[in-house]
Order: structure tokens, then C-alpha cells, then sequence
């Protein structure tokens, strides 16, 4: 009989308790549950997840549970996973893999455990899934009929390989879903990084230069929640549409090197590795913050940082201190990894409803529409993305109107 993996059974009453609290919290997946559990409409399937582990997550895979489907869970950050949350997952006959603070090769155990139930369809946080369906796994991707992505980093990825001709099963792009970027990637991320830096720190933000690397949907959230904090924001960015819209945003806009020795606190969101690197460290003040806000951690080059220092030392949870040879004092928060789920709960639940519910709605669309997709990546269809924010209007009490026949015709017609 197949066992879950996870840190100590006993946090299960604590888990249970987050996962009764965000789920009070997210309307639209509760809504999803009650109509995925009438119908059974997923019965007999086999799903994969590899998201970051906490208790939104553990919501959306009971909500696929409910619909008949046998899921094995797992997290995407080895510093993400809740371990309550994990245990009290288990006990919900949903086969659980994962524990905070995975070694490498413990993490990739635990990717392959999810694995071993032959999946159907897989959702995907960053690509390791996808990335293992490709290599060692590949005898599996017989029986995927697809799967969603939820990122940006996994979604660069998963066009690099449709480019190339090289994906073996259709993906839907759930990070482009306007339910998704539009409110997770800015309001999500714009919260959920500032509740990571400031439980960790307990520093004031107001009056601190802050730099933010990457001015995508992420960056944009990221920039304008510190400047409702009071912070002085300044934007670097390497695509000259996106460094303008931070120009007319009213941010400062600068090369990163000019940024490096005037920040206080340095935010990376790009999705590409050394955003921040030597040159930049050997530049900024004592004291700096370093945080990552993307997927992975190679934003903030950590082997240059161990290169240039006389002493690595933690000084309080989650903030690790690199002390130079002049004396200077670099802080890196969460090791570099995602800090809003490293060092904090990651989004906000009224947040994740959203997200969580395209990504349960587009794996019954997979589903049922399988066996005409093509190995290619999808957009989230548009009723899919326009269903949930209906059902999130509702689950608010907001009504909005509603054109007349009248107007439609008009809008169809030539204006005459």
C-alpha cells in the first residue's frame, strides 16, 4: 500500500486548522468543490502536484479529490512546504510527499514519488514536473493526457520546449489567465513578499530606498505595495516598454549597478539567474536586505556572495548574514529562495481562490478535451477566465451590468 512521506504525522490538528481557515476564505473553489463532488467528475484519474505546500494548496487538491480523482502531492520549494499542512493532507487519503527544509535529493525523491502514480494530468509550479516527464520519467508522458502551469519561470520554459518541438503533452498556461496574473502575480505578490520581509526583519519600510529588479506583473505589485509602504522605489528593468511604464508609474528607473550602492532593500523578480550578483554586492551599503521573489534561487548569485565573505552566519530565522572583508554586512532573506513563501504563507486565500480555481476548472477541461489537444501550450479559455471572475464578483456580493441586445448589435455594427 502506497504511504505518504511527511516531517511528523502529529502537526496534522495544526494543518487542519489552516486549511479550515483559507478554505472559509476562498468562495469560488468552495463553489467548484460542491459542483466537482455531485458529479464525480473526475473520477478515475490520476493527478500530480508539484506546488508550493501550504494550505491554499491543500485545499485545491482536496477540491480535485472530491471530484473522484486519486492526487499525489508534493511541494515546488524545498523551504515552502508546511509540514502541519503536509500531515493533515495525509490523513485525507491524498498521498503526500514532501517536508520543509528538503535536501536536493530529498526534494527530488519526493518529485518522483508524485510520479510513481502514473498521472494523468499534472499541475505544475515552476516546471520540475514537466522537466522530469522529459528526462528520466519520460516512459510516463504516455499516459499524460496534459497539465497546467502556474508560473512565469514554468511557462518561459514550457514555450522554450514547444518552440523547439520538443513537448511531449499539451500544457495550459495558467499564469496567463487574466484571473491569474492580473490579481496573484500584482496584488499576491505585491502583499505576500512585503508580509515575508517584514514578519522576518521587523524593520519599518517607510523612508527605505528600495530596489525592485523585474517590473512584470510580479514587479509591478512588488514596487507599488512598497511605495503604499512609504518606501523610495527605485525600478531596473531590462525590457525598455516595461522600464517606461515604471518611469510613468512615477519610480526612479536606473541600470542595476547605478541602484546597487544606493538601496536599503533589493527585491529580485525576473525569472533569470545573477540579476544581482558580484559587481553588485562589492557596491551596496552595510546592512542591505537582499530578497527573491522569483521562482528560483539563482536571482540573488549566492556563490559570489560566499565568494567575497570572511564569515556566513544565520542571525535570526530565515536571514542569513555575509560579513565582507571590509567589515560590510549583506543580509540575504529565505536563502535566496521565494521569500514570501520561504519566510511567510505566501498569497493571500481570497487571492489563491482565483488561482486555484482556474487551475481546477482548466484540469476538468483537460480532461474533457484531451483527445483533440495537440502537444502545445494553451491559453486558459476565455469562458474558464471569465467564469471565475464572475463567480469571485458573486462570492464578494458585487453585481455588475449587462449589455442590451441593443448594444451589442451596436458594438458588432460599423458605428453608423
Amino acid at each position: 500500500m502506497r504511504k505518504s512521506l511527511v516531517r511528523n504525522i502529529k502537526l496534522a490538528p495544526s494543518g487542519q486548522k489552516k486549511i479550515n481557515w483559507v478554505k472559509k476564505n476562498m468562495p469560488v473553489l468552495s463553489l467548484i468543490e460542491k459542483e466537482f463532488n455531485h458529479d464525480r467528475l473526475l473520477s478515475g484519474i490520476r493527478i500530480a502536484m508539484s506546488i508550493h505546500l501550504e494550505a491554499k494548496t491543500a485545499y485545491l487538491a482536496k477540491v480535485l479529490k472530491a471530484a473522484g480523482a486519486e492526487a499525489a502531492v508534493t511541494g515546488s520549494n524545498p523551504l515552502s512546504t508546511q509540514d502541519d499542512v503536509a500531515a493533515a493532507l495525509s490523513e485525507d487519503d491524498i498521498y503526500v510527499y514532501a517536508w520543509h527544509g528538503a535536501t536536493s535529493e530529498e526534494y527530488n525523491k519526493h518529485l518522483n514519488s508524485v510520479l510513481d502514480i502514473k498521472p494523468n494530468i499534472i499541475i505544475d509550479d515552476g516546471g520540475d514536473l514537466v522537466q522530469l516527464l522529459h528526462s528520466s520519467r519520460k516512459e510516463l508522458a504516455v499516459d499524460i493526457f496534459g497539465g497546467c502551469e502556474e508560473t512565469t519561470t514554468g511557462v518561459i520554459r514550457l514555450r522554450s520546449r514547444e518552440k523547439a518541438n520538443q513537448l511531449n503533452f499539451p500544457m495550459i498556461s495558467v499564469n496567463d489567465a487574466k484571473c491569474k496574473y492580473l490579481f496573484d502575480n500584482r496584488y499576491g505578490t505585491g502583499q505576500s513578499v512585503w508580509d515575508g520581509i517584514m514578519r522576518t526583519t521587523n524593520l519599518i519600510i517607510a523612508g527605505k530606498t528600495v530596489v525592485v529588479i523585474g517590473y512584470g506583473w510580479c514587479g509591478k505589485g512588488v514596487a507599488n505595495k512598497a511605495k503604499g509602504l512609504g518606501a523610495n522605489v527605485i525600478v531596473c528593468e531590462v525590457d525598455p516598454i516595461k522600464a517606461l511604464e515604471a518611469y510613468m508609474d512615477g519610480f526612479r528607473v536606473m541600470p542595476v549597478i547605478e541602484a546597487s550602492p544606493i538601496g536599503d532593500i533589493f527585491i529580485t523578480v525576473t525569472g533569470c539567474s545573477k540579476a544581482l550578483n558580484r559587481d553588485n554586492f562589492m557596491l551596496m551599503k552595510n546592512g542591505v536586505l537582499l530578497a527573491n521573489a522569483g521562482h528560483f534561487d539563482v536571482e540573488i548569485w549566492k556563490p559570489d556572495l560566499e565568494s567575497i565573505a570572511d564569515d556566513i552566519k544565520s542571525v535570526k530565522d530565515n536571514i542569513v548574514s555575509y560579513v565582507l572583508n571590509d567589515g560590510r554586512i549583506i543580509n540575504l532573506l529565505g536563502e535566496g529562495r521565494l521569500v514570501n513563501l520561504a519566510a511567510g504563507d505566501g498569497h493571500p486565500a481570497e487571492i489563491m481562490d482565483m488561482s486555484f480555481a482556474l487551475q481546477a476548472l482548466c484540469v476538468k477541461y483537460i480532461n474533457d478535451n484531451h483527445k483533440s489537444l495537440s502537444n502545445r501550450v494553451y491559453d486558459v479559455p476565455d469562458e474558464i477566465d471569465n467564469k471565475v471572475a464572475y463567480m469571485k464578483l458573486r462570492g464578494i456580493g458585487l453585481e455588475i451590468d449587462k449589455l442590451t441586445n441593443e448594444q451589442e448589435e451596436y458594438l458588432k455594427g460599423w458605428g453608423e
